[in-house]
């Protein structure tokens, strides 16, 4: 089966930033993360035509996968003093 692959933010360094690959049946998203070689010890968003899958998501011929690195925000404590003012 073929899939597309899209790689986002610092998960960029572990191949293009769009890519197709063929895989055997029964693939995961936690064998196309082995594939690639992204690190295991960090949390990897994990997004299947549009919608959060876990790493035993068992793929399908034409999927498209979207994998982010963990992204941080802004600061919650200045959310709350703002909010706390009104």
């Amino acid at each position: 089966m073929r899939v597309t692959v899209r790689l986002f933010a610092t998960l960029r360094n572990f191949g293009p930033e769009e890519q197709q690959r063929e895989l055997p049946e029964d693939s995961t998203i936690e064998d196309v993360m082995k594939m690639l070689k992204l690190p295991e010890q960090i949390p990897i968003l994990k997004i299947v035509n549009g919608e959060h899958r876990d790493p035993k998501y068992l793929l399908k011929d034409g999927d498209e996968i979207a994998l982010f690195p963990p992204i941080a925000g802004g600061q919650r404590e200045s959310i709350e003093s703002s909010t706390s003012s009104c």
